[in-house]
């Protein structure tokens, strides 16, 4: 399938990439990384008359250390992240969860700003024009149904990021520089919770750093992710596991979830639950059973969603397990 037809735009600050977004805002594409835009646009999903290529601004790539955490630009690689010994040693959950994303190859292309701006997906959305059109289309692109849930009008494809739950645990913030300033936001804030525009990012908008808590430093961390095959694809039920001990004992833990809602989702209630407690199976089971209780994925993808469900109890019981 062959890419439409598109002008390609190179600004060499954020400055100017504000302006080219301001300028043609509702015709234009951020390209980063590519590794799901480039596809998407052969599948006929997006069709930009401009794509705005960032990867020549510098100043959006890098990790760097400061007084109150650590910087990460959004143009940052995966596989950079994955490889970073400070971020191994700081916020391991994150390395663990860069790690999962695909193959090198594609980590080594995919940026961390593209893996928490991912396009949300579905077996009824993500696929050629032809089989679209056979379906009468949906509510995501060109149609008004859901095939997920036909008796409603809300979109309910699946944001499949592997990175947003780790940054979730670590409790991330958002840099976005837009024509009017830069403004901060919680990454639990970013997302709209709805399949179709599932971000809280204006046309207009750039995400530019991420921002890692130095609170969070120091924390255990593990990722757990299930797919098809043991590589290459999306997740269709990620848990990213951050735990503090004192004295054995754990002092906070927190589970966040991805690919079973339109937006990643922190589970709540855990650490209450878990405080105090030794890392067990029982602890580690209690904590499946609030995960699994908050996942409520629908059918988006080939797996069922009840075993998805239950995949989410097993794999927070593994990740927490596998910190002891």
């Amino acid at each position: 399938m062959s890419l439409p037809e598109f002008q390609l735009l190179q600004p060499r600050s954020i400055a100017e990439a504000v302006d080219e977004l301001e300028r043609r805002a509702g015709a234009i594409q951020i390209l980063a990384g590519g590794t799901d835009l480039i596809p998407s646009m052969r599948q006929g999903l997006f069709a930009p008359k401009y794509l705005l290529d960032i990867r020549a601004i510098r100043e959006l790539a890098g990790i760097r250390e400061t007084p109150s955490g650590v910087a990460l630009g959004a143009l940052t690689p995966l596989a950079a992240i994955e490889r970073s010994a400070l971020l191994r040693k700081k916020y391991p959950v994150l390395t663990a969860a860069a790690a999962a994303v695909a193959t090198p190859v594609l980590r080594n292309m995919g940026t961390l700003g593209g893996n928490i701006c991912l396009d949300t997906r579905c077996l009824w959305y993500n696929q050629s024009l032809t089989w679209r059109k056979s379906c009468g289309f949906c509510i995501k692109k060109d149609g008004d149904l859901c095939h997920v849930a036909p008796g409603g009008s809300e979109c309910w494809a699946v944001f499949s990021g592997d990175t947003p739950p780790a940054l979730l645990c670590l409790g991330a913030q958002l840099q976005i520089a837009g024509p009017r300033g830069t403004r901060l936001v919680a990454l639990a804030d970013f997302y709209a919770g709805t399949g179709e525009a599932h971000l809280k990012l204006a046309k207009d908008e750039l995400l530019t750093n991420i921002l890692l808590p130095a609170a969070s430093a120091g924390m255990l961390g593990a990722y757990r992710k299930l797919r098809v095959r043991g590589s290459i694809d999306y997740p269709l039920a990620g848990v990213a596991v951050a735990m503090k001990r004192k004295n054995a004992e754990i002092e906070d833990v927190r589970v966040a979830l991805t690919a079973l809602d339109p937006a990643p989702v922190l589970v709540t209630g855990i650490a209450r639950a878990l405080a105090g407690k030794l890392l067990s199976e029982e602890s580690a089971e209690l904590a499946g059973d609030l995960a699994a209780k908050t996942a409520k994925p629908l059918t988006t993808s080939a797996l069922t969603p009840e075993y998805r469900k239950e995949m989410v109890r097993v794999l927070t019981k593994r990740a927490l397990l596998s910190l002891n």
